[in-house]
C-alpha cells in the first residue's frame, strides 16, 4: 500500500493491525489507578472523609435521640460501646443529652461551616491572586501589603474583634474563617501567575487580540487549579481546626446548638471522671483533619510532576 507523500503511515502492530490511541481522559484515569495503588493513604483519607460527611448529611435518620433533649437521671452516662450498662451508644454528657447525636448533628454545623468557609476564601484569594499577579504595579502593591497586614493579625484576635462588632453568629464564625484562609490563595495564585503571564502561549494570545479577562480565564486560570485543588483540600482541615477552637473559647457556635469544638469546651470539667465528654468530638475532629490531609497530600503528589514518579 502506498503512501501519499506529506501523510504519515498509521501505527501498526507487527501484522499490521492499526494501534489504538487511549484518549487524554483515559490516559489520566489510568495513571491516577497507578497513583492510587502506589498511595493507598489517599484512598484511606478519602473513606474517612467521605464517612464522616456521609453521617453529618444523614444525621436526622442516623440520631438515636434529639440531640437538645436533656434528662437529669441520664446525666454523664458512660458509653454503652465500652460494655457499661448504658442506654447511649457513646455517653451522655453533664446535662443528659446522647453525644452521639450531639456528635452527628454537631458534625453537620462544624463541616458545612468549614466547607462553606473554604469555597468563599477560595474565590477571594484566587481572584485578589489572579489580579494582582496580572495586573502588576501599584494593583500588586496594594493587595500585597493587605495581605502582610493580615498575616499579621493572630486569628483569635481578628475573632474578638469582629464578634465584637457584628455578634456571635454562624454568618460572623465563617467570615472570621475567610478572613483567615484567602491570603494562602492569593499568594500562591500570584506566584504563579507571574510566572505564567509570560508564557509564549499568553503572548500569542494576546497577539491575536485577546482581551485581559479572557487570556485570565482562558490560559491563565486553568494552569492554577492544580495548586489551587491541593491548598484547598488542606484548607479544609484548617478551617475545621479553627470552628474547632473558636467554638472552644466561646467565640464561634453557641449552645445549645452542638458543634464539635463546644462539645470538647463542655468536656473539660469532667476529663477526670467522664472523659468521654471531651473524647469522642476529640477523635472526630482528629479523623476529619487526617482524612482531609491525607487527601491533600495524595493529590499533591499526583498533580505535581516532579513527585508523580516517586
Amino acid at each position: 500500500m502506498t503512501v501519499a507523500s506529506g501523510e504519515k503511515p498509521a501505527a501498526s502492530g507487527e501484522r499490521g493491525i492499526p494501534i489504538a490511541r487511549a484518549s487524554p481522559l483515559v490516559a489520566r484515569r489510568s495513571s491516577l489507578v497507578r497513583h492510587l495503588r502506589r498511595n493507598p493513604l489517599i484512598l484511606v483519607g478519602g473513606t474517612v472523609l467521605l464517612a464522616l460527611v456521609l453521617a453529618a448529611v444523614f444525621a436526622p435518620l442516623l440520631a438515636p435521640a434529639d440531640p437538645l433533649k436533656t434528662g437529669f437521671s441520664t446525666r454523664v452516662k458512660p458509653p454503652a460501646i465500652l460494655g457499661y450498662d448504658s442506654a447511649f451508644l457513646l455517653g451522655s454528657d453533664n446535662l443528659g443529652r446522647d453525644i452521639l447525636s450531639r456528635l452527628l448533628y454537631g458534625g453537620r454545623i462544624s463541616l458545612a461551616l468549614a466547607a462553606l468557609a473554604v469555597v468563599c476564601s477560595a474565590l477571594l484569594g484566587v481572584t485578589l491572586g489572579l489580579v494582582s499577579g496580572y495586573a502588576g504595579g501599584w494593583v500588586d502593591d496594594v493587595v500585597m501589603r493587605v495581605v502582610d497586614v493580615q498575616l499579621s493579625f493572630p486569628v483569635i484576635m481578628l475573632a474578638i474583634a469582629v464578634i465584637a462588632v457584628v455578634g456571635t453568629s454562624p454568618t460572623a464564625l465563617v467570615g472570621v474563617l475567610v478572613l483567615a484562609g484567602w491570603v494562602v490563595y492569593a499568594r500562591t495564585v500570584r506566584a504563579s501567575v507571574l510566572s505564567l503571564k509570560h508564557q509564549e502561549y499568553v503572548q500569542a494570545a494576546r497577539a491575536l487580540g485577546a482581551g485581559d479577562l479572557r487570556i485570565v480565564v482562558r490560559h491563565v486560570l486553568p494552569n492554577t487549579q492544580a495548586p489551587i485543588l491541593v491548598i484547598a483540600t488542606v484548607q479544609v482541615a484548617t478551617m475545621i481546626l479553627l470552628e474547632s477552637g473558636l467554638s472552644f473559647l466561646g467565640l464561634g457556635v453557641q449552645p445549645p446548638q452542638p458543634s464539635w469544638g463546644s462539645m470538647l469546651a463542655e468536656g473539660r470539667d469532667y476529663l477526670s471522671n467522664a472523659w468521654w465528654l471531651a473524647t469522642v468530638p476529640g477523635i472526630a475532629i482528629s479523623l476529619a483533619v487526617l482524612g482531609a490531609n491525607l487527601v491533600g497530600d495524595g493529590l499533591r503528589d499526583f498533580l505535581d510532576p516532579n513527585l508523580r514518579g516517586l
